[in-house]
């Protein structure tokens, strides 16, 4: 008998979910003193599935689209992604600035795309940022 493949996206899209002013704290703490916390954020599931499905790329894990308010009143999207796997994924950067672009295309708006990388090699996470910046 084969086992089911473990089920890592739920558990980390609940606790975004649940613990998105949390979750914050602990892996942007310089993102969190930016959001106005006493006013509600929303989930923008509906775009982001939109988008998704547009963009056509593949093997999708723990990414969502959250409206926040900044401490100046404006709104701000935030696409949280969180690889939950340890090994490389090619086309990865590649991915997150495509899903980064396909919003402000759609919706025009610009976003801030944040990962959280499950690696302890620092050369992932260097060409992850290198990939960004040369796109």
């Amino acid at each position: 008998m084969t086992e089911a493949p473990s089920d890592y996206d739920n558990p980390w899209k609940l606790v975004l979910e649940t613990y998105l002013q949390d979750f914050f704290a602990f892996f942007f703490p310089d993102i969190l003193v930016q959001i106005d916390w006493s006013k509600p954020h929303e989930f923008l599931d509906k775009e982001f599935q939109q988008v998704v499905r547009e963009a056509e790329l593949g093997k999708r894990l723990v990414d969502k689209l959250v409206k926040i308010w900044r401490h100046d009143g404006e709104e701000a999207w935030v696409l949280v992604h969180v690889e939950v796997q340890s090994q490389e994924e090619s086309g990865f950067a590649e991915r997150m600035y495509v899903y980064n672009y396909r919003i402000y295309d759609r919706y025009n708006h610009q976003v801030a795309s944040l990962a959280v990388l499950g690696d302890e090699r620092y050369a992932l996470r260097a060409g992850f940022a290198t990939d960004l910046a040369t796109s």
